[in-house]
């Protein structure tokens, strides 16, 4: 169980501004009070709590706050969090850097993500080591810690990853699944749905082949298929129009890629339903 401590140090980031990633506030306390911001005052944090309860609300959501929950809040989104008991006690960690737009666009740390019931003793550790090191050394103790920040953006990474939590999940693949079923029978990219997961096109498609498994590309294409054999098996139509209408970019392909999953031509199929 984690040491409860009230405390904070805002190292001075000047002489660190080149660095890929550093710390630019660390702190905690067991009371922790009611804080609510701005969009325009808000920088990339991560939070973990180790005692009592709260809540967090963004974007009209009010999501609960528990021992073990960790949630990463991103810099501009408004937010608010505040104690549901006497004791709420919360460490957080504030940090920027030249490269961390591309480290959180490479790990779909995007939009504000809530984790439950995951074990501290990663996190907690790095804290710790990150708060003993900035005290101590005033002068380099920012340059010592920015390795530490990075092995701690990556085990909340981990986390995410790890722990089961659909509502991570669910706010990413759901406008994604919504989509693909809306559109499958136009052409369109992969990068769409990543614009419409709100996340990075390589996390989106490790997400979405971790829960779905399947690639997103084959998703697509088994939608496109199980389309077509409703419409060879229920109409007329020809393989030609039937091709069009499900998203294929031609016959001749669409002939190619229904065999290759099938086991038998658009024609063959039909034939065989309608005997």
């Amino acid at each position: 169980m984690a040491v409860k401590f009230n405390g904070y140090i805002y190292p001075y980031t000047e002489q660190v501004k080149k660095l890929p990633v550093y710390v630019t506030g660390i702190g905690g306390t067991e009371l922790q009070g009611h804080i609510k911001r701005a969009s325009e005052g808000c920088w990339d944090q991560i939070l973990f709590c180790v005692g009592g309860s709260g809540c967090l609300k963004y974007d009209n959501e009010t999501v609960s706050i528990a021992s073990g929950d960790i949630f990463f809040m991103p810099r501009g989104k408004a937010h608010e969090y505040f104690p549901c008991e006497k004791k709420w006690d919360v460490r957080w960690l504030v940090f920027d850097g030249l490269g961390i737009e591309d480290l959180k666009n490479e790990l779909g740390l995007t939009k504000p993500i809530v984790v439950t019931s995951g074990d501290l003793s990663s996190l907690q550790n790095l804290f710790d080591r990150m708060f003993i090191t900035l005290k101590a050394d005033r002068v380099y103790g920012n340059y010592l810690c920015s390795g530490l920040v990075y092995q701690f953006i990556m085990e909340f990474h981990r986390m995410v990853l790890s722990v089961p939590n659909a509502n991570v999940k669910n706010e990413i693949l759901i406008p994604v699944l919504n989509y693909i079923e809306d559109n499958f029978r136009k052409d369109f990219s992969v990068s769409e749905l990543a614009a419409v997961s709100g996340v990075s096109q390589q996390y989106m498609g490790r997400l979405f082949k971790q829960t779905m498994n399947i690639s997103p590309e084959k998703y697509i294409i088994c939608r496109r298929i199980g389309e077509s054999k409703q419409l060879l098996l229920e109409t007329d139509k020809s393989i030609a129009e039937i091709s069009k209408l499900c998203g294929f970019s031609g016959p001749g392909y669409f002939s190619t890629v229904f065999r290759r999953s099938e086991g038998v031509s658009p024609s063959e199929y039909r034939k065989n339903g309608k005997a």
